[in-house]
């Protein structure tokens, strides 16, 4: 893990640049290749490809039953986490709805903002390096509690505590299917997998590339790259500030573990615990590599300003002063006990976060996500007359005669 001052605008460029490899032509049209077999070939395309990328050879649905049974043997004390994960985002979640009201917005003109919930939604559980509970949890559980009816889970192998998850999370339909071919099932339909409205989640480059190119007919959360965090403190104990460094790099080897600081004392003496800490851990020395950074700001304020600039997915502040200006990132963690790994699975806090930059414009997956938010307007004859000295100017301004000639028909 290099160290790198802030006054050097080669090296900073370079973090700031995030460069993720680049546009790959060839892999895309893969994945554009898998998407549109599944398409068109439904079920018969989507198990050629589960067996051969998920090792599926039997029934894609997991049963109710299977799944109780595996359920069973999950041990009791995280069976016991998954249950209480899944009581504190469900408790997160109920206050991210949007609310319902009505506006008298002038006298005969009232305006309703009306909240439904999306019919289905396709949820993306990874089941690579790691099966991830958590995932699944985060995904399904904010589109059940804004009243989702149907939610469809796919995981090329889900283990038993992912079965349990979908369960507490109270999932329509598990599948046992991953991939770009996946992410095109849930996007078009098949005999086994019905269409959705909306596929969230996070997944590899494989499942990201697929979500990116079926979006134009299925929404998406958000396009995901690789997972990151930036941690900026002046103090603090370096052997927690490695910790969280190493927990990060640990997801995978593209994984980005950034620490900025104004201490060149704090920023040497972590760089020694990571390397230290990180012998023997393969993933994690390859992302630390690759990805690795200790940048040395001119003081607090600069440090902030470069977090912003990255916009990170998770941003690790050491106090709160440091969050009192205006702060780009994808979830927040202040104060020494603020854990990341805490928002990761117990805070109720989503974990889907946008990443590669993406947090300048949108935070991370909630119950908002889940349903429509439409207006429904009323006017009455008084209403309606009081407006038109506002709709018949604007609309012969824009040159739209008929729109004017629509609210004259009706006032005259």
């Amino acid at each position: 893990m290099r160290i790198i001052q802030s006054t050097d605008t080669r090296a900073l460029g370079a973090v700031l640049a995030r460069s993720d490899g680049g546009s790959d032509r060839a892999f895309e049209r893969r994945v554009a290749s898998i998407v549109d077999r599944v398409r068109r070939g439904g079920d018969a395309a989507l198990r050629t490809f589960a067996h051969k990328f998920d090792g599926t050879s039997g029934a894609l649905a997991v049963s109710h039953d299977e799944m109780l049974a595996a359920a069973a043997g999950v041990p009791a004390d995280v069976a016991r986490a998954v249950r209480q994960a899944a009581k504190h985002i469900a408790r997160v979640a109920f206050k991210q709805i949007p609310k319902h009201w009505d506006l008298e917005v002038a006298r005969g003109v009232v305006v309703e903002q009306r909240v439904e919930p999306l019919t289905r939604v396709g949820c993306y559980v990874p089941g690579g390096r790691f099966p991830l509970p958590s995932s699944l949890l985060m995904t399904a559980i904010p589109a059940r509690v804004a009243g989702v009816r149907e939610v469809i889970a796919v995981c090329p192998r889900p283990a038993p505590v992912v079965m349990l998850a979908a369960l507490e999370a109270g999932v329509t339909q598990l599948l046992r299917v991953g991939g770009a071919h996946a992410v095109a099932a849930l996007a078009y339909g098949t005999e086994t997998i019905p269409r959705v409205d909306k596929i969230v989640g996070p997944g590899n480059r494989y499942v990201s590339v697929a979500k990116a190119l079926v979006s134009a007919d299925c929404a998406i959360d958000f396009f995901a790259g690789p997972t990151e965090i930036v941690i900026v403190a002046g103090g603090g104990r370096a052997n927690w500030i490695t910790a969280d460094l190493i927990a990060q790099a640990e997801h995978d080897p593209d994984a980005r573990s950034i620490f900025i600081t104004w201490r060149r004392p704090l920023a040497d003496r972590v760089r020694a615990l990571v390397t230290e800490t990180a012998k023997g851990r393969s993933i994690v020395r390859q992302s630390l590599a690759a990805n690795g950074v200790i940048i040395v700001a001119r003081n607090a304020r600069e440090a902030m300003d470069l977090s912003n600039r990255i916009a990170p997915e998770h941003l690790v502040v050491d106090r709160e002063a440091l969050i009192q200006r205006p702060v780009v990132a994808g979830a927040v963690f202040v104060g020494p006990f603020t854990a990341q790994a805490a928002g990761d699975y117990a805070t109720g806090s989503n974990h889907v976060l946008p990443t590669s930059g993406a947090a300048r414009f949108r935070g991370g997956l909630s119950a908002a996500d889940f349903v429509r938010v439409m207006a429904v307007q009323r006017l009455t004859r008084d209403g309606l007359a009081r407006l038109a000295s506002t709709i018949v100017p604007l609309a012969r301004a824009e040159g739209l005669r008929a729109h004017a000639e629509s609210i004259e028909v009706r006032v005259k």
